[in-house]
């Protein structure tokens, strides 16, 4: 799957201390796949007690993460 992270993506990636390799592992091997606001599909992983959460904008011609954060576990049935 090609896609292009945001700046915003990547600030985040900073923030939660989430590396490339592991957003390209929730991507490829998710948990889960919800669809969110406007269509955009969110990706799941279970990540050490937490919920790794990949928002992805896809268009014909490419894929965009958007965001990326972890969550709490209970918040989210996966």
């Amino acid at each position: 799957m090609e896609f292009v992270i945001t700046n915003h993506a990547r600030e985040r990636m900073v923030k939660y201390d989430i590396d490339e390799e592991t957003l390209l592992k929730c991507l490829k091997n998710h948990d889960d796949v919800v669809i969110g606001y406007d269509g955009r599909k969110i990706f799941h992983l279970n990540l050490n007690g937490y919920v790794l959460r990949v928002v992805v904008e896809e268009s014909k011609e490419i894929k965009t993460v958007v965001t990326v954060y972890k969550a709490r576990k209970n918040r989210y049935e996966i």
